[in-house]
């Protein structure tokens, strides 16, 4: 484990070291695990980098958007992927590379940078979309099955799975709790262990595993309580459950109970739900979103 972060900062290192000779350029974030996305603002000081007005204000933009791939790329390493893994484990492994990593980067939502009041520097904004990285790292070419039951129970037809897990929960096999936190593949067990969802049963690329979200959006003003974003994911009638516990080096992971997962797993239209990715977790407030700076 200590190697294994030693491996990560070095990576981190050689990243940030080749633009820290570079002009004065600085970035601040947020990365949003309820929206899907990377926001930042990149900022360049203009004198730093030797420019004035108005004649150097397309020099200055071109070290802008060269300083934003690169100094985007720390906060994209850092992403937990599963429970066990970050981006930049799977580039230290081989099953990943710092040239896609820069590719997702390039495919980023801009603004048009623009000048502070004081004219002293320029800054412009960008949003990436964590859906492209989770359609990047998935690499099956067919789904894993789901799991069938030898004795299914009777079971409603329900348009979605919403976990609630936003309380601190057990952490399986520990004597200690934990907030559950995101990541782009989560899995769901169940109180027997056994391994009720994973990324490699999605049917689609472009579909996330899970959709998180905020506990109050399942308190809404209208027939079935939800808001908007979360109906558009698991639908007007998703089965409710309570997770009994977290899992994973990093708690990522949720467990339910058997009772619950034999509701999924005993009918071909709710195991469907979990390979459509129709699945969200209502997670605490303070893990869907931290800021970032460098």
């Amino acid at each position: 484990m200590i190697l294994r972060k030693i491996h990560i900062f070095l990576l981190i290192f050689i990243i940030t070291v080749g633009v820290s000779a570079q002009p004065k350029t600085n970035i601040s974030g947020t990365i949003e695990w309820d929206t899907m996305r990377l926001n930042s603002t990149v900022t360049l000081d203009l004198a730093s980098a030797g420019l004035r007005l108005p004649s150097g204000r397309t020099q200055g933009e071109s070290l802008l958007n060269e300083g934003f791939i690169n100094l985007i790329k720390p906060s994209l390493l850092e992403l937990q992927v599963d429970s066990s893994t970050t981006v930049a484990d799977l580039i230290e492994r081989g099953d990943f590379n710092l040239y896609e990593i820069e590719a997702l980067a390039l495919r980023a939502n801009s603004v048009a940078p623009a000048l502070s009041h004081d004219m002293r520097q320029i800054s412009s904004n960008h949003s990436i979309s964590l859906v492209n990285l989770s359609t990047a790292l998935l690499r099956h070419d067919r789904p894993s099955p789901v799991m069938r039951i030898l004795n299914p129970v009777s079971t409603a037809q329900y348009t979605g799975i919403l976990i609630i897990a936003s309380d601190s929960l057990p952490m399986h096999g520990m004597r200690s709790s934990a907030f559950p936190v995101p990541c782009l593949f989560p899995k769901i067990w169940d109180s027997e262990m056994n391994l009720i969802y994973d990324r490699n049963m999605l049917e689609s690329r472009d579909t996330t595993m899970v959709r998180y979200s905020t506990l109050e959006n399942i308190f809404q003003s209208n027939p079935s309580g939800l808001s908007a974003e979360l109906r558009e994911t698991v639908g007007e009638r998703p089965l409710r459950v309570f997770a009994r516990g977290v899992f994973g080096i990093t708690p990522t992971d949720l467990i339910i109970e058997r009772s619950d997962a034999l509701l999924i797993l005993s009918s071909d239209e709710n195991r469907r739900l979990l390979s459509q990715g129709k699945v969200a977790f209502i997670l605490n407030d303070s893990v869907l979103r931290y800021e970032f700076n460098e």
